[in-house]
Parts: structure tokens; C-alpha cells; sequence
């Protein structure tokens, strides 16, 4: 597939040093853009933040991937775009529930470490307000066959606060493509390898960013799937950086705006009951 800036890869970023390496081994040639999240910022704030950001670049397909996303066959990318497009899938990625032994969640959402999505349409359907209402789950709302599915699974968790944007677009009618995964090294216990769309082996999702430096088994443990990989992590990457300075304030006031919500309605309850 030819890229000429079509193509993006995007990162919430809470640990500079492994997505240094990480980095290295991301699709050649396509513009990386940084989020910082080691103020809070991820999941769904991360979601509503990238699409503000992101808004009329001429972006048509964007791969999100986390800095412990470590590519064995980057340009495996490329062959699931052919086939989201083809088939008309908006999204795919790793399931939230069903997939992996660590992910117990939801069978009809995916896990936010990976995933590629179909941006222009996605901009041409974005409404943050309308995603924040999908935040719920009806009996049997969602017809799937899950029956293949051989790892544990919820089919009404909310367990995700950004859930909500996966039902929002089921909803709408578009269609996800969910990726198979396994966990393939008996001593790690963690680490999933993750296949294309033609079921090749296409990363490894390695798990705890935020320990990777901090603590000793994590760092060792992540340090031996990187060696199974060949690359050179001398390089520093480049990418466009993000940083919403306003964000931990934001968030801290809208916590408290609906903290101060609930006490001022228990409080008129009471003095009704009077």
C-alpha cells in the first residue's frame, strides 16, 4: 500500500525510555505522533484528545499502539488495512475479553494497546458527546457468535470506561474486526502475540509500560522479548508530541463538579423529606 502521509501511528505515552526502543520497530516511513500520558491522560480522554489533535490532517488510516507494542512484522499494518478496507471494517484489535487468559472483560471491545482504525471515516462520524452516552450494555444487545472463544469473558462488563466508544460505533452499524492473540511463553505468563488479519505473526504486546525501568522482573522480563527481536535501539525516534498542560486540572475540577453534585442532591432529598 502506498502511504504519501495517509498513514499515521499514534502513542499515549507513560514511559519515554521503552518507547524509545519500542519505537524503532514501528512501521518505516509513517508519521508518529506522541501523546503525553503520564499526567492521566488515557483511554477515552486520550481517544476525545487524539481526535481533537488529529482533526484535518489528511489522516485516513491510523494504527494506535502503546510503547510496549513491540512489531515483529511491521508492514504486516499494511496487509490489514488492505483487508479493513476491503471488508469494510471501521476498527480491529485484541478483544477485551475471550481472547487472552489476562483479559476477562468485554468480548465486544477491544483492549486499547493495539489497534488500527479507519480515520477519515472515524472523523467523519466523531461526536464526543454521543460516545459518552454509550457507556452501557443491553441483554443480548450484541448478536456475536462467541462460542470459539476459549478464555473467560463477560458479556455485560463495563469494566473499560472506554467501552463506550466501541459500543457507540456497533451502535452506528460500523463493523469491528477482532485480531486473534495468544500467550505464547509459558515463563512470562503475560506478553500476547498478536496475528494479522491473514493470520501471520505480527507483535508482541509485552504489558506494564509503567514498571519498564522501575521494576526489576518487568524490565527483565520485557528486555527478553525485545532480544528476541532484531534492531537497533541506538536511534532516537522522531514524532510529534502532544501535551495537554490543562488536563490534570481539568480532570481534577470535573471530578469535583460531580462530587459537589451528588452532595447538593442528597442534601435537597433530605430537605424534601422533611
Amino acid at each position: 500500500m502506498d502511504n504519501n502521509g495517509r498513514i499515521a501511528i499514534i502513542t499515549t505515552l507513560i514511559n519515554k525510555d521503552l518507547y524509545q526502543k519500542s519505537a524503532q520497530l514501528f512501521p518505516k516511513g509513517i508519521q508518529k505522533y506522541v501523546i503525553e500520558g503520564s499526567k492521566g491522560m488515557f483511554a477515552l480522554d486520550s481517544i476525545c484528545y487524539m481526535m481533537k489533535k488529529l482533526k484535518g490532517k489528511g489522516i485516513e488510516w491510523l494504527i494506535m499502539a502503546d510503547e510496549d507494542v513491540l512489531f515483529m512484522n511491521p508492514d504486516g499494518v499494511y496487509d490489514i488495512i488492505d483487508y479493513l478496507q476491503t471488508n469494510d471494517f471501521i476498527v480491529c484489535g485484541v478483544r477485551d475479553g475471550g481472547q487472552i487468559k489476562t483479559r476477562k472483560q468485554s468480548p465486544f471491545a477491544i483492549n486499547t494497546f493495539f489497534s488500527v482504525v479507519n480515520f477519515k471515516k472515524l472523523e467523519q462520524l466523531w461526536d464526543s458527546s454521543a460516545v459518552h452516552k454509550n457507556q452501557y450494555i443491553l441483554p443480548n444487545e450484541f448478536q456475536e457468535d462467541l462460542a470459539a472463544l476459549k478464555e473467560e469473558y463477560d458479556v455485560m462488563s463495563l469494566y473499560e470506561p472506554y467501552y463506550c466508544f466501541y459500543f457507540w460505533l456497533r451502535r452506528k452499524g460500523e463493523k469491528i474486526f477482532f485480531l486473534n492473540a495468544t500467550e505464547p511463553f509459558e515463563d512470562d505468563g503475560l506478553t500476547t502475540m498478536v496475528f494479522d488479519t491473514s493470520g501471520k505473526e505480527l507483535l508482541y504486546h509485552t504489558w506494564y509500560a509503567r514498571s519498564y525501568g522501575e521494576n526489576e522482573k518487568h524490565t527483565q522480563r520485557i528486555d527478553k522479548v525485545f532480544d528476541l527481536i532484531k534492531f537497533d535501539d541506538t536511534k532516537n525516534p522522531e514524532y510529534i508530541y502532544f501535551y495537554d498542560k490543562l488536563f490534570y486540572f481539568k480532570k481534577y475540577w470535573r471530578k469535583n463538579r460531580i462530587r459537589v453534585k451528588m452532595k447538593l442532591e442528597l442534601l435537597l432529598n433530605k430537605l424534601r423529606q422533611k
